[in-house]
C-alpha cells in the first residue's frame, strides 16, 4: 500500500551536487557618484558637479551647527552628566581647544534659538 498522507515519509538525504568548474572571480563594481563619471558634456559636468559640491557644503554646515548644539548641551553644567571639554573632545575626535571653541558656537546658535 503507498504511503498515506498521514504518515511521515522517510527524509531523503540530499547530497551536494558536484562543483564541475571554477567560480569566476567577482569583478568590483565600479565607483558611481552621482553618475558624474557618466556625463560626457564638460558643462553639463560642471554644471552638475557644482550643484552637488554646493550642496554637500551647505549640509557640512548644517552639520557641524548640529555639533556645536550638540556639544554645547553636553557641556551644559546644569546637567547631571555634563561633560568636560576633554570629554567631548574623544568623543567627537576633536582637540579640546576646539571642542571649546564649539561649545561656544553652540551655546551661541541655543540663544539665537530662543530669541529667535
Amino acid at each position: 500500500m503507498p504511503d498515506s498522507p498521514t504518515e511521515p515519509s522517510p527524509q531523503r538525504r540530499l547530497r551536494p551536487a558536484p562543483l564541475l568548474f571554477e567560480p569566476g572571480v567577482v569583478e568590483p563594481e565600479q565607483e558611481h557618484f552621482f553618475d558624474l563619471e557618466s556625463i560626457d558634456d564638460p558643462g553639463v559636468l560642471l554644471s552638475r558637479s557644482t550643484e552637488l559640491a554646493l550642496a554637500f557644503r551647505a549640509a557640512s554646515e548644517r552639520a557641524v551647527e548640529f555639533q556645536a548644539v550638540a556639544a554645547a548641551q553636553l557641556a551644559d553644567t546644569r546637567r547631571f552628566d555634563s561633560l568636560s571639554f576633554e570629554e567631548i573632545a574623544a568623543r567627537a575626535d576633536w582637540t579640546p581647544d576646539y571642542a571649546a571653541k564649539m561649545v561656544e558656537h553652540g551655546r551661541g546658535l541655543l540663544r539665537q534659538r530662543r530669541h529667535g
